[in-house]
């Protein structure tokens, strides 16, 4: 039988549709959990429920899904749907850890348990949206024409990242060679608006005459730290198969 742990009453009121800002934590059991993380470690997640706190054990859960991937419009499905059915269809496939995205012409290595994710794409720039299997990392690649430097396109990516979190926070920035090319690494925090849940990111910036692709890759802040070499490793990964892309870009 499954259950559902609903989160606090008070929350519901105050916020008025609390399930759309609240964490939904599926176990492995059937079980259902709805609340607000408070704290994460390496083996254990703590939720706030109308129960009160409980501990979680990492390896018990199944999934978590956030409100911002997760949540479904009540009112506009219909002009939602529409604008769903006209991103462009993409070409990609994994094999085992070989991400292969045809329509971009690029490859990456992902970790072993990660996932096409098409349902988190929201926009005809974002060629690959991949995430984690139990949903608590994330990774898109967005390809976009600009025909600035690449320390202005950074800006304008920064700028976009202030736009959309709150207490964001440019962290640092680091130059490397990604696919023979030189790129920049941006690290960034911010709370997600309306749960105010901290997460961090870091982006990789790779320039290719007036195309610029940005493979960004983010997860709660207090699991960053563990997951930072894998991201690194996986946004290093990035191989372009060469020729131009299919895809709709558009200037940011």
């Amino acid at each position: 039988m499954r259950r559902i742990i609903s989160a606090s009453l008070f929350g519901f009121l105050f916020l008025g549709t609390f399930s759309a800002l609240a964490e939904e934590i599926s176990l492995k059991d059937g079980t259902k959990i709805v609340g607000h993380m408070t704290a994460v470690s390496a083996d254990k997640i703590e939720v706030e429920t109308s129960y009160g706190k409980i501990q979680l054990k990492r390896s018990d859960i199944l999934t978590i899904a956030f409100p911002e991937n997760g949540a479904v419009q009540q009112s506009g499905t219909t002009e939602a749907s529409s604008v769903k059915r006209e991103l462009p269809k993409i070409d990609e496939a994994l094999n085992g850890v070989m991400y292969t995205n045809r329509t971009g012409r690029f490859t990456l290595n992902l970790p072993k348990d990660w996932v096409i994710s098409p349902e988190l794409r929201k926009s005809p720039d974002t060629l690959a949206a991949l995430s984690s299997r139990d949903k608590t990392r994330f990774m898109m690649v967005v390809q976009e024409e600009y025909p600035g430097s690449i320390e202005s396109y950074k800006e304008m990516v920064i700028l976009n990242a202030r736009r959309n979190l709150a207490s964001f926070e440019e962290l640092n920035q680091a130059p490397v060679t990604i696919d023979g090319k030189a790129s920049l690494l941006v690290f960034y925090r911010g709370a997600l608006k309306g749960s105010n849940l901290p997460v961090q990111f870091v982006s990789a910036i790779i320039p290719s005459g007036n195309m610029y692709t940005k493979v960004s890759a983010w997860c709660i802040e207090p699991l960053f730290h563990d997951v930072q070499p894998s991201f690194e490793k996986t946004l290093n990964s990035y191989r372009s198969t060469g020729g131009q892309t299919t895809a709709v870009a558009s200037k940011p």
